[in-house]
């Protein structure tokens, strides 16, 4: 969210990587000295032993919606425009939130918080039809339409 201008509500950074270069990432991880503390089909989590590098989350791509986001991405600069890094859309951004929701019902106030910042800064430009597959697809359709209403294109 950070590279499209957004603060969050949460405060880890995340990364969506291809499921098949895990092992490469696994490897740089701990060559940096991070330890991979949680680790399933769907995400691994490292932790730094130096807190000041946090918590670092990589969500593993290979079912359909997760390959098409990386498709999707888009290259932005950072660190002053001088580096270059691709960047989930604002949509896929939406739905890997959304997924957070539906995965733990506890997230939805922190989740929702970072959906409605985005859906501040960019609903004109939004395609909402993706947006709403999202929330279709982890049947938070009620979610969806409440944000619509209020964000929607017509605003």
């Amino acid at each position: 969210m950070g590279a499209w201008g957004v603060p969050r509500a949460t405060v880890d950074i995340d990364f969506l990587v291809l499921r098949d270069d895990m092992d490469k990432v696994d490897a740089i991880m701990q060559s940096l000295g991070y330890e991979c503390k949680y680790k399933t089909e769907n995400v691994s989590q490292y932790v730094s032993p130096l807190q000041v590098f946090g918590e670092v989350d990589f969500l593993h791509a290979f079912r359909t919606h997760s390959l098409s986001m990386l498709q999707r991405a888009e290259d932005k600069k950072i660190f002053g425009e001088t580096i270059s890094v691709k960047v989930l859309k604002v949509e896929d951004l939406i739905g890997l939130k959304v997924q957070a929701i539906a995965n733990n019902k506890e997230r939805t106030i922190v989740d929702l918080a970072d959906i409605e910042s985005l859906l501040i800064t960019y609903s004109p430009t939004l395609d909402w039809s993706l947006i709403e597959e999202y929330f279709k697809l982890f049947g938070l359709n009620d979610i969806f339409e409440n944000l619509k209403e209020k964000y929607g294109e017509t605003q």
